[in-house]
């Protein structure tokens, strides 16, 4: 699995500074947490911020829960590159805490952060490190992403 991870390393930071916005085909369900406004379908558009420059992505998101839980699933696609990201989150309070994974990339980890009204801050750790931004109200959302891979001190080549 390291292997993996430290031959897919370089190609996880061309997704460093992924934006997008998603217009939204939102639940009806009375709102009762952050959550609850994104649930739903969205689609639109961005970049992406390659080593060898930007590129425009085509994304998809899907939110489903509700209340205290909340599935993520993106799927953004450019000309070169694509990324597919999936969590599970739970919120207590203001605190989320849950888990992600890349699919193209087969990386996975851990997320924690904050929800306000309108904005879901998750910093991700695990095969990779960074963070994910998410602006949102009941007819738009941006996603901000940004990613570095970590070191594999312990990976050695066979």
């Amino acid at each position: 699995m390291r292997r993996l991870i430290r031959r897919a390393a370089p190609l996880l930071l061309v997704t460093a500074a992924l934006v997008g916005l998603f217009m939204v085909t939102p639940s009806k369900k009375a709102e009762a947490s952050p959550f609850d406004t994104l649930l739903g379908s969205w689609r639109g558009s961005g970049t992406v911020q390659l080593n060898s420059g930007r590129e425009r992505l085509s994304c998809n998101a899907y939110y489903t829960g509700g209340g205290s839980q909340l599935g993520m699933a993106i799927r953004c696609k450019s000309d070169t590159s694509n990324v597919e990201i999936r969590s599970k989150l739970s919120l207590s309070g203001s605190r989320i805490t849950g888990n992600w994974e890349e699919r193209t990339y087969n990386a996975e980890g851990s997320a924690s952060g904050t929800a306000t009204p309108g904005k879901i801050s998750i910093r991700v750790s695990g095969s990779i490190t960074g963070s994910m931004i998410v602006n949102f109200s009941r007819s738009s959302q941006s996603v901000s992403i940004s990613t570095r891979a970590v070191p594999c001190n312990a990976c050695r080549s066979t």
